[in-house]
């Protein structure tokens, strides 16, 4: 059994006394592992780093065995990402969410995100409104989409402004103002196109948004803490996007 494709690597692990496990997502096989011989090496070391993308081949005898991988590099990335806290601790962030997705499952358009987002992430603000859009569709890949599109009660798509916590369904100033202590907010910019740069509170609250239903329905049921490398990646991004009053 073998197969070429490209990938980023998203973490790797020891395997031996001079081997690496080396895990990568991939367009045309997902998020796939593959042992590559003596890749802690000196000469291996500079290319197996999480955020460098790579041109990949791997072999197995069965297609369910671990396999090797040869890996050639095609764009180093890792020693950018290592230099800020916002890009270490996003990427971070990013292989958490992809390891939520199953094992050797394509993904393709999720995997073009990814590519996208580790290539931004050493402008935090314009990443975090690209990462909260990213969470949203992981919440859909994963069966938990949220419906933004029209409001649960009145089913327009006028001025919509909170979500529902039970139904994850949007709702209108008008419907949900009754009720606005028990609903989420809304964030203006996650109705928009993407691209446009979020004010602070909104950035925030959208993170907010996401994690609630993340918890409720991904990490809780899995018996899973909420990912540390995403709190600290919001935290940072509070202090740089919020008024130090507010904090």
């Amino acid at each position: 059994m073998d197969w070429s494709d490209e990938g980023i690597i998203i973490g790797t692990r020891r395997h031996g006394e001079s081997s690496l496990i080396v895990e990568l997502m991939t367009p045309g096989h997902g998020r796939h592992l593959g042992l590559v011989r003596g890749g802690r090496s000196r000469s291996q070391r500079p290319v197996l780093q999480a955020g460098n993308s790579v041109q990949v081949t791997w072999r197995a005898r069965l297609d369910e065995h671990l396999g090797n991988y040869a890996l050639e590099p095609a764009i180093f990335r890792a020693a950018k990402l290592m230099e800020t806290p916002a890009g270490l601790y996003g990427l971070q962030a990013l292989a958490g969410l992809v390891r939520l997705l199953p094992e050797r499952d394509p993904h393709p358009q999720i995997y073009a995100t990814l590519v996208a987002l580790v290539d931004i992430l050493d402008d935090p603000v314009l990443a975090g409104a690209l990462i909260v859009r990213f969470e949203l569709r992981m919440l859909e890949e994963l069966g938990f989409g949220l419906d933004l599109e029209r409001c649960a009660a009145t089913g327009t798509n006028d001025d919509l402004a909170y979500v529902s916590p039970k139904s994850g369904r949007a709702v209108s100033r008008s419907a949900g103002d009754p009720y606005r202590s028990k609903m989420l907010r809304l964030p203006e910019f996650l109705l928009a196109l993407p691209g446009a740069r979020p004010g602070g509170d909104d950035l925030i609250a959208a993170f907010q948004l996401t994690g609630f239903f993340f918890a409720r329905h991904v990490y809780e049921p899995r018996g899973l803490p909420p990912p540390e490398a995403r709190e600290r990646f919001v935290a940072l991004l509070a202090r740089q996007v919020l008024p130090a009053a507010v904090l």
